[in-house]
């Protein structure tokens, strides 16, 4: 057995070790094990249960799911409600103007799904294979012999709010692995710390993002079609800003909807929450909702940069699968698809030594994310320019050998002397809700006296900087209620970092317009639980 890299911490020994447990970690595993059953692999997975912090839209196309299992249905995958009818609309203030649904977005034969079990159920599947998988252990750092990769350390249980070790102390445990798979989502912190470190984005465009806001709702039988999908565009958001809706039909009156707001943005004053709660007063979307329940709330960051922002998909001693390496078509509003397919690929690639990036431009995968690839970075320039390229692209403008560059979205970020406030209205607390009645529901908890997970690199720059130049977008940007400026008694403002309200979602590692605000693990098991989300 290895030596730790800290000796207080005990060694556990992999051939393969994954962080995450969502598709593509769960895909990676589950292929790895199909092709050498006697390989040892372990899942890491920082929420408290396998699904814990899965949230997506989503409609599940299955094509890569029907290559890991072709007997899915046989083995009761979560894939039941089908998509019977696409409806794609633009809204104005009050009226709803049905448009053609592009070609990436016709659902035919695919599913309307809970990520969360569709999460719960690969990770049946791949325990039954042998994949050992460890919920609630939050993989902190990266190990390193001789800069490479030799394997991960979980983060160190029971310290307080100012370092100290409490009498719950327990030291975290270190996973050696001759590879380590990134499997942890969109900007994930390990990630990040990769992508720096071996320069794996040189030659690349920055990465670029959006943040959708979820809402899972009950509603009236008589208004509710199962299998029913629809997209909007345009209103609440202007034509300079990049975003849309979804509302997605599943089983037993339930519909999962939801509002996705590009992060390059300019509005200061803009905000990604307020934007869904507004959403969702327009009266083509009131009538769906009114006398209904909103039962489930949720938010994450998206990647949306495609081919052009993906980083080297390996690194000494690793590799990266899923969202981490930007696996979403756009577009198509799908990435479970590409990020079980990416890990399947991983997989493939372990097994017969060949080349991981070489199967991928093989694969159909990057026909597909090719096609498209220069769809989103068309609506840089506006919704309107941003629709007629996607039109050009998708009837054969993809052919031309140019590809489009995206920008970095915090630097988009415009100037408060410059933009107006935004008069959000106040929730109504039956069809809009404020953000702390939404955390509440999306289950989150982190212990109260662990050191805060979110860190300033300088704390002067909320206040100093980020207020009198862009009245500080934290307080708004954040769907948690995580960041407010608070005014004291003797008219000093503070800072003030409430991270037992984060939901994970990334948004101000991206977004904070200083690049000021670093997001770490928290303790394992901390964070939401979305559950069937």
């Amino acid at each position: 057995m290895s030596d730790p890299i800290r000796p207080d911490r005990a060694v556990m020994e992999y051939d393969v070790v994954i962080v995450g447990a969502g598709p593509a970690g769960l895909a990676t595993a589950i292929r790895l094990k199909q092709l050498d059953p006697n390989r040892t692999v372990c899942v890491l997975e920082k929420g408290s249960e396998v699904g814990a912090h899965l949230l997506s839209g989503a409609v599940f196309e299955p094509r890569s799911l029907n290559e890991l299992f072709p007997d899915w249905k046989e083995r009761g995958a979560p894939l039941t409600v089908q998509a019977a009818e696409d409806h794609f609309v633009f809204l104005t203030e009050k009226a709803a103007i049905t448009l053609p649904t592009p070609p990436q977005m016709h659902n035919k034969g695919n599913y309307i799904i809970s990520l969360g079990e569709l999460g719960r159920w690969l990770a049946k599947e791949a325990e039954g294979l042998g994949v050992e998988i460890y919920p609630g252990f939050a993989v902190a750092e990266m190990l390193y012999v001789n800069d490479i990769v030799i394997g991960v350390g979980t983060g160190d249980m029971g310290i307080g709010k100012h370092g100290e070790q409490t009498a719950q102390y327990q030291p975290g445990m270190e996973l050696h692995a001759g590879l380590t798979i990134l499997a942890e989502g969109c900007h994930g912190s390990l990630t990040k710390s990769v992508i720096a470190k071996y320069d794996l984005r040189k030659d690349k465009s920055p990465q670029t993002y959006a943040l959708g806001v979820k809402e899972i709702w009950e509603i009236a039988s008589e208004k509710h079609k199962t299998g029913k999908c629809i997209h909007t565009l345009g209103w609440p958001l202007d034509s300079k800003t990049y975003g849309g809706s979804w509302m997605y039909h599943m089983a037993d009156n339930k519909i999962s909807i939801g509002f996705v707001t590009g992060l390059d943005y300019r509005n200061p004053y803009l905000s990604p929450f307020e934007e869904m709660q507004r959403f969702k007063t327009h009266p083509a979307i009131r009538a769906y909702l009114e006398g209904g329940k909103r039962i489930a709330y949720g938010a994450r960051a998206l990647v949306e940069g495609g081919l052009q922002s993906q980083p080297k998909l390996t690194f000494p001693g690793g590799m990266l699968v899923g969202d981490a390496a930007g696996f979403l078509n756009v577009p198509k509003i799908k990435g479970n698809h590409a990020a079980i397919k990416s890990g399947m690929l991983a997989a493939e690639a372990i097994h017969s030594g060949q080349d991981y990036e070489e199967l991928f431009r093989k694969s159909w995968l990057y026909k597909e994310l090719y096609k498209i690839r220069n769809i989103r970075p068309g609506f840089n320039h506006g919704m309107f320019l941003g629709l007629l390229n996607a039109a050009f692209q998708t009837i054969g403008g993809w052919l031309l050998p140019f590809t489009f560059k995206n920008h970095a979205d915090y630097a988009q970020t415009g100037k408060a002397v410059d933009y107006k406030p935004i008069n959000y209205p106040k929730p109504d607390g039956r069809l809009t809700f404020d953000r702390l009645s939404s955390v509440f529901i999306s289950n989150t908890n982190h212990e109260e006296d662990q050191p805060s997970h979110l860190k300033l690199r300088d704390p002067s720059i909320p206040i100093g900087v980020n207020l009198p130049v862009y009245a500080e977008p934290a307080q708004r940007y954040c769907p948690a209620g995580v960041y407010e400026v608070v005014e004291e008694g003797d008219g000093k403002k503070r800072f003030q970092i409430n991270a037992q309200n984060c939901v994970h979602c990334k948004t101000c590692d991206i977004k904070d317009p200083s690049q000021n605000i670093i997001w770490t693990v928290p303790q394992g098991g901390g964070g939401p639980n979305y559950g069937a989300m």
